[in-house]
């Protein structure tokens, strides 16, 4: 395997909302390659401004960084978008330099890369030890921060939060077309979606949710009449939260308003994730509070329907209260962390001939 090839290889295992891994490749030479990014925001509600894809794409770039200490390179990264001066990119692209250095230490966390997963179920509750918390603060970086919500106080209160984010989220229609197109039903793993087996749910509900997300008018009739929300909050939000070390956000230094600076958290919380594995500690994104929050704060909504708007601003003023203004002002990412098996069931990636496909053109011809 070539350099160029082993980069794209553990490149392609970063994370993305949903398993989407909204980029490509192409390659260019065998030390250059161009990544075309692009985000979701005009089909997934939650993808507001493209944020999350953009922190999405800067965990693409923090693999590929740590990847190519492992070759004696080092990725040196160019934006080349017409849109580069902008902050309303929906397609984003960089131009990948893999330059040759005599004395490149191997990173350790390249190990981690393709061990690293989601864990959606309980965790241990035992607290963080001092040195696991402080290398995991020294991971995000000078430019970020971490802010703990561990104890059961702390943990109880975003439990509570989730639960009323949750019904947010469960009740919404717009939101339904993306929790109907991610889940790969009766899988353990899945190449472009998240497999049934990972969402966190027991067998009910996981049959239950197959039957209701079969259309939004069952969905809704669940809602209405059968408390539909009930069980899936239980399962995958309340007992989440109050199961596991601590809650966790990752802050920026000034508040993030570009599309660089969101990439920049992303290569953050990547490098904070794979530290995270390598302790062994598992973790859960909890996304969608702050991307409420993002859309209040606009003054924004992502509903027509009656009622949500205001129960995300309830949302906001209760998340205000659960921490400092200024640490959600410049809050990038939310999540949970705590020791635990990894999930035996987790989505896996596409292929590296399916997202580049100059790359598969090449090898055909050989062939």
């Amino acid at each position: 395997m070539s350099p160029l090839e082993y980069v794209l290889d553990k490149a392609r295992w970063a994370p993305s909302g949903d398993n989407v891994q909204s980029w490509r490749f192409e390659i260019i030479s065998e030390e250059v390659f161009i990544i075309h990014a692009f985000d979701t925001r005009d089909t997934v509600v939650y993808d507001i401004d493209g944020r999350p894809s953009q922190i999405a794409l800067g965990a693409l770039l923090e693999n590929i960084s740590l990847a190519a200490s492992h070759q004696q390179r080092q990725a040196e990264f160019l934006r080349i978008d017409s849109d580069s001066q902008q902050d309303n990119s929906r397609a984003i692209s960089y131009q990948v330099t893999l330059l040759p250095v005599d004395a490149s230490i191997p990173h350790p966390l390249v190990a981690e890369i393709e061990k690293r997963s989601v864990q959606r179920r309980a965790l241990s509750t035992r607290a963080l030890q001092a040195e696991h918390q402080l290398a995991l603060e020294q991971a995000v970086g000078d430019n970020f921060t971490i802010c703990w919500f561990g104890g059961w106080k702390q943990r109880w209160k975003m439990a509570k939060l989730l639960w009323s984010n949750a019904k947010i989220r469960l009740t919404m229609p717009e939101a339904f077309p993306t929790h109907k197109k991610v889940i790969d039903w009766g899988k353990q793993f899945s190449d472009d979606r998240i497999p049934d087996q990972a969402i966190g749910m027991d067998k009910l509900g996981l049959l239950l949710m197959r039957w209701a997300m079969h259309s939004w008018q069952r969905v809704n009739w669940m809602n209405r009449y059968m408390a539909g929300t009930w069980l899936p909050r239980l399962q995958l939000d309340l007992i989440p939260a109050l199961f596991c070390a601590t809650h966790f956000m990752i802050v920026a230094k000034k508040e993030p308003q570009t599309v660089e600076d969101f990439v920049a958290a992303g290569r953050s919380l990547q490098s904070f994730w794979l530290t995270a594995t390598q302790l062994g500690i598992q973790l859960q994104p909890e996304m969608t509070p702050l991307i409420f929050n993002w859309y209040v704060k606009a003054g924004r909504t992502c509903s027509s329907t009656v009622g949500i708007q205001e129960q995300m601003q309830d949302l906001q003023q209760n998340l205000a209260a659960f921490c400092h203004p200024s640490i959600l002002k410049n809050c990038c990412f939310m999540g949970r962390v705590g020791y635990g098996k990894a999930a035996q069931s987790r989505s896996l990636r596409l292929k590296l001939h399916d997202l580049c496909l100059p790359f598969a053109a090449r090898h055909k011809d050989a062939a």
